[in-house]
């Protein structure tokens, strides 16, 4: 969709070209939700793809994710040895609702920044206990949880003129087994439900659950909970909503429904021909 109010776009090459941002230039970065919508408001956009940051950076630490890197270069990494929560990545990805076409342009970044329930990365992102980068507008850096940064249904802590500039995904999790779960109304659908488990190294267990709630939820316990308590703690779930791609009611039961395959599935003995970098060999 043309956006017809914009008469500017700025290339972005350095941090002080983000000076131009506020309540009616706003940053470009993938645009594939950027131009889906009539937003007469704008004036401006500024390119933040110009500004050439590395899509992914992996070392010691952990994973370093660009805002701008795209959905198909995430799930295209190759894995780092020890990373055996690697298949997420792909699957995470496979919850958008979009072809092959959107992958190549929709960005990490974007996906949070737009704060759909159903945005996959949202997930991702909280699972794996990623912390996220601000470049605010008064140029001060602000690092937060990933879980803090959307607030509810398309928001989020972002002020106008402040930019999402990378996430950062700790080793720790990298290491961690993960099971995936996704539904939905129909096939091609946008996520009625998206959960992620993690079960650490040390044994700990966290289930993150998005998609059928108005902000991401996390539930941690120091091991894996009994079948009972997984099961009131998801109910007990406060933020669950109603809309075109499924009731409340719906998003309960199946989060339940859910959460108890992945508790199962991360209770059972890791597959002994998977590698430590989340290959099969």
């Amino acid at each position: 969709m043309d956006l017809s109010t914009v008469a500017t776009i700025t290339p972005a090459r350095t941090r002080a070209d983000l000076a131009a941002l506020g309540e009616t230039v706003v940053p470009l970065a993938g645009g594939s939700e950027l131009f889906a919508d009539p937003r007469i408001h704008l004036t401006g956009l500024v390119d933040l793809q110009t500004m050439g940051w590395p899509s992914l950076t992996a070392n010691a630490g952990g994973l370093e994710i660009a805002a701008t890197c795209t959905l198909a270069e995430l799930s295209r990494m190759p894995a780092e040895p020890g990373w055996v929560a690697h298949p997420v990545f792909h699957q995470a990805c496979t919850a958008l609702f979009g072809s092959f076409k959107v992958w190549n342009v929709a960005t990490v970044g974007g996906n949070l920044c737009t704060s759909l329930p159903a945005g996959p990365m949202i997930c991702l992102t909280v699972a794996l206990d990623a912390e996220v980068l601000i470049w605010r507008a008064d140029g001060i850096d602000v690092r937060l949880p990933a879980l803090a940064f959307v607030t509810g249904n398309t928001t989020n802590v972002l002020e106008p003129g402040d930019v999402l500039r990378s996430i950062h995904i700790p080793a720790v999790s990298l290491a961690a087994r993960t099971g995936y779960r996704k539904i939905a109304l129909s096939p091609l659908g946008r996520s009625g439900a998206v959960l992620i488990g993690r079960l650490d190294t040390d044994g700990a267990f966290v289930l993150t659950v998005t998609g059928g709630t108005v902000r991401p939820v996390q539930l941690r316990y120091p091991e894996l909970p009994d079948p009972a308590a997984l099961a009131a703690d998801i109910a007990g779930i406060d933020a669950w909503f109603t809309d075109a791609h499924g009731a409340a009611d719906w998003r309960r039961a199946m989060s339940g429904l859910l959460g108890e395959e992945i508790r199962q599935e991360l209770a059972a003995p890791a597959d002994p021909i998977t590698t430590g970098d989340g290959s099969r060999a």
